[in-house]
């Protein structure tokens, strides 16, 4: 019988690990990309306002053209920005739809990014019920505990 307790002890532990744990870095990976794309809105919101505010007609700025290499760009007219719509879809929008459509956009992510976190709570949640479900099964059958399992 108490090999049959240690071979259980031993599919939970690999459940929690190879399953439950992946699952939360999934999770918590997924939310992570969102609050990014947070970030890139905001900033890009911050940079608009700060064109509307000083009137700015032109500028020079810097434009990453990937794994941060940046080459100076001169924007001979500042009305018009293309914004990333998604799906990898450029709009070209006036200030204030930019401004519009990154509000719209940034309440939208923050919903997505919500459901990752309570996704996330309730994996956390489940890893804890069956690591006390192991500690009680142990305690039951006197088995010592294979590895240090923590949440």
């Amino acid at each position: 019988m108490s090999e049959s307790v240690q071979e259980k002890i031993a599919r939970y532990e690999t459940f929690v690990n190879e399953g439950l744990r992946k699952d939360l870095k999934d999770a918590l990976d997924a939310r992570d990309a969102i609050y990014d794309q947070i970030s890139e809105y905001l900033k890009l919101a911050k940079d608009i306002q700060v064109i509307k505010d000083n009137g700015l007609t032109e500028m020079k700025t810097q434009v990453d053209l990937g794994s941060n290499f940046y080459v100076q760009a001169k924007i001979p007219d500042t009305k018009y920005i293309f914004v990333n719509i998604g799906f990898g879809f450029h709009a070209e929008l006036t200030l204030d739809e930019a401004l519009t459509f990154i509000t719209k956009k940034e309440a939208h992510l923050q919903k997505k990014a919500k459901k990752y976190t309570e996704k996330s709570a309730q994996i956390r949640a489940h890893i804890k019920i069956v690591l006390e479900a192991m500690a009680e099964v142990m305690k039951l059958s006197n088995t010592p505990p294979r590895r240090n399992l923590e949440l």
